[in-house]
């Protein structure tokens, strides 16, 4: 392992994710492995479905 590596591994290890980083994250990973599997899906359905999975996940439940 070169010693720049080896310092960017270090200093990745100090970095702190945000939960609007991991979100970010979150999506792109489901477009990238929904996309390959189907053209058709685009980014925008993505963060629909996202945002329809966050708002379901704050509402009460139903008896």
């Amino acid at each position: 392992m070169t010693k720049s590596l080896k310092a960017l591994l270090e200093a990745a290890k100090t970095v702190e994710v945000t939960r609007e980083h991991r979100e970010q994250q979150r999506r792109s990973f489901a477009y990238g492995n929904t996309h390959f599997e189907n053209s058709r899906i685009t980014r925008k359905m993505i963060d629909e479905q996202a945002e329809k999975l966050a708002r379901e996940e704050h509402e009460p439940k139903r008896p």
